[in-house]
């Protein structure tokens, strides 16, 4: 039977989950109009649909697997597994108050009109705190609703934050940090097709954020050298023509980079040589 992965037909995380499935090995046409699209070279079919209703479409069993963020999984999640996280997509669920509003933190929020669009959510983040609070649902506009005077207070997503600055709101509080995230049912992520896809998606993004390191270094420089790149297990270091050189091979943290090379020349480091990683299965 032919594995189905629902993915995001619009928005901020459409085009990002696209080009991890095309860097995963997939190979698919897309359209703005197609609902199901084939892959060529899997047997997989690609259900590209709203974002808000792909963790609904695992839990049904429509989809096998899905790509959505972990804010609509705490809204919509029950029984669903995160499998990758993707390392797009970042913003956060954050409840916010107008400016002139004396509330700092959102303990303070007890018998405050809470309007949002994640009703569950916020619901069970104050009951955990048992702070009582009154949710309105808004499907959209929720920044508008304390100027309307339908609400006291709101919990939105935030990406800048640009838009509740415009709308005269303050953060006071995050009630989930979000992102992009694989995901499936809880009793099917240890299938062989949901491991294999997963096995995929998880090597790209591990391979974004690292990169395969080249140099070469005097033999004399090669201990203190492995303690500034100790790779993945340890570097692997080959002898040059020259007997008193030798090339040293090892992946690193691409986030170390602007502050590594300067210390590698110093300790004598040559040739030195970074390269993208595809995919890696550490």
């Amino acid at each position: 039977m032919t594995f189905s992965l629902a993915v995001p037909n619009k928005g901020r995380l459409k085009d990002p989950s696209v080009r991890l499935l095309t860097d995963a090995g997939l190979r698919f046409e897309t359209t703005d109009r197609a609902l199901s699209v084939p892959v060529r070279n899997v047997d997989m079919e690609l259900l590209f649909v709203r974002t808000d209703d792909i963790a609904e479409l695992v839990t049904d069993r429509v989809a096998d697997a899905g790509i959505t963020g972990v804010d609509l999984i705490a809204e919509h999640g029950n029984g669903l597994e995160t499998l990758v996280e993707l390392g797009y997509g970042h913003c956060r669920l954050a409840a916010a108050v107008p400016n002139h509003s004396p509330i700092e933190k959102v303990d303070d929020f007890s018998g405050l009109r809470v309007a949002t669009a994640h009703p569950h959510a916020t619901e069970v983040f104050f009951k955990d705190r048992n702070i009582d609070v009154d949710i309105i649902e808004l499907k959209g506009s929720v920044e508008v609703a304390t100027k309307i005077g339908v609400a006291d207070a709101i919990v939105d997503l935030i990406s800048t934050g640009s838009t509740m600055r415009v709308n005269g709101l303050r953060p006071v509080g995050t009630l989930i940090e979000s992102q992009a995230v694989l995901i499936s049912r809880s009793e099917n992520r240890m299938s062989p097709e949901v491991q294999q896809v997963a096995t995929a998606i998880r090597a790209v993004v591990a391979g974004r954020n690292k990169r395969y390191l080249l140099l070469n270094a005097p033999r004399a420089s090669v201990e203190t050298l492995i303690e500034l790149i100790p790779g993945l297990n340890s570097p692997t270091v080959v002898p040059l023509a020259h007997s008193d050189m030798v090339a040293i091979h090892s992946v690193v943290d691409a986030a170390e980079m602007w502050s590594l090379l300067p210390r590698l020349e110093r300790a004598g480091a040559s040739g030195i040589l970074v390269l993208p990683i595809e995919q890696l299965v550490p």
